[in-house]
């Protein structure tokens, strides 16, 4: 009979153990998952919907960041009152942003591009926090490129916090940016899915004409980009094929172009539609 209390008691003491050490593994497994945060301003919406779409596939929190003086959605006026500011050194106040950054394992943080960095109010904003051992992943919008510029620009703002890869966007592909960010964030490893990695670049060629032609209509008319393709570097995505330009701003002569004068323009060309341009790295 003593035996069998024994064995009754090490069969109970056994369960109990066996149940806190998976109680304990559930807790680590919670403990481990990064708390998420999006922070980002918007103007005229293209921003807010990527952040929406971020927000919504990851479950991370969600705040915008808004001017005290909000900018005219005039594009002129805008740009006027930029350049002002940026003239003068004066920084575009902001109303507090309520979420406490310390809370956070991963911040997300976005904002259109203007002159090549982050609207006024999300630089105002970065001047304001700490991110300092918290992994900033950043994300715009843009009218050409920007994504690479605004980069280096949070860098510069927040040299203690850990950088990962961005995402950035046309605002003339906004239809596109659903997609675009279920493979982004599924490439991170901030969501779980198959995703297709894409491959590298080959080295580039001088561009033969049927390339320069595909340039040419990528880029059309829009102001932004008075350039002429001279090397050209393809390679094979889901939607069909993804080219990169290598181009100048001023006719090419011997020697090489001002660096000022270089850029990097990717183009698509999707089945049966016609070529268009994803960004431009200068």
């Amino acid at each position: 009979m003593k035996t069998m209390k024994l064995m009754l008691a090490l069969t109970v003491v056994a369960m109990t153990a066996a149940c806190g050490s998976n109680q304990q593994e559930a807790d680590t497994v919670e403990q481990k998952a990064p708390k998420m945060l999006v922070v980002y301003y918007s103007q005229l919406g293209n921003t807010k919907a990527l952040a929406e779409e971020i927000a919504k596939k990851t479950g991370a929190d969600i705040e915008a960041v808004e001017a005290v003086n909000p900018y005219d959605g005039d594009f002129d006026a805008t740009i006027a009152r930029c350049k002002q500011e940026f003239k003068d050194g004066t920084p575009c106040e902001i109303n507090p942003v309520k979420a406490n950054i310390a809370d956070y394992d991963v911040i997300f943080v976005g904002a259109p591009v203007w002159f090549g960095v982050f609207a006024p109010p999300m630089l105002t904003w970065l001047d304001q926090v700490d991110l300092s051992g918290k992994k900033v992943v950043p994300f715009c919008t843009f009218g050409s490129g920007g994504l690479e510029s605004s980069t280096r620009n949070l860098a510069e703002h927040q040299p203690k916090a850990e950088l990962l890869p961005g995402y950035g966007v046309r605002q003339a592909r906004m239809e596109a940016m659903p997609k675009e960010v279920d493979q982004f964030l599924k490439a991170g490893g901030f969501i779980e899915g198959e995703y297709t990695p894409l491959p590298d670049f080959p080295e580039p060629h001088e561009a033969t004409q049927e390339e320069k032609a595909i340039f040419d209509a990528a880029v059309g008319d829009y102001p932004m980009i008075k350039a002429k393709a001279f090397k050209a570097s393809m390679r094979t995505i889901p939607e069909g094929t993804e080219y990169l330009f290598f181009a100048a701003s001023k006719p090419r002569v011997e020697g090489n172009p001002s660096p000022d004068d270089l850029m990097m323009v990717y183009v698509t060309v999707a089945k049966d539609t016609t070529p268009v341009f994803t960004k431009v790295v200068r």
